[in-house]
């Protein structure tokens, strides 16, 4: 099964920004971002294939972007203007087979890194 491993995560104030990476050992044809709050649900927040369709939850939508190096099996979160709701453990999440965009809840991936902290400050 395809390692992932996540870094980039941290602290920020409300406003900043930070970018998120997702090494994969091999190649997935589905990658995704998702987060969990204390409390919450996991959540899908972007995913993207390996044509570089995407789709973003509609709170990520005009803040995050999502892309990829495909040659590196790399995919990475750029997060602008963050807020305090954007606190959460991030997880990178892959999968094989058609329809990515599709694949936006946590059983459609059976992949997982371990995740990264991801706090952001008022």
């Amino acid at each position: 099964q395809v390692r992932l491993v996540e870094s980039g995560g941290g602290s920020v104030q409300a406003g900043g920004s930070l970018r998120l990476s997702c090494a994969a050992s091999g190649y997935t044809d589905c990658m995704a971002w998702f987060r969990q709050a204390p409390g919450k649900e996991r959540e899908g927040v972007a995913v993207i294939d390996s044509r570089g369709r995407t789709r973003y939850a509609d709170s990520a939508k005009g803040r995050f972007t999502i892309s990829q190096h495909n040659a590196k099996n790399t995919v990475y979160l750029q997060m602008n203007s963050l807020t305090p709701e954007d606190t959460a453990m991030y997880y990178c999440a892959s999968r094989g087979g058609w329809y990515c965009t599709a694949a936006f809840e946590v059983y459609d991936y059976n992949n997982w890194g371990q995740g990264t902290q991801v706090t952001v400050s008022s």
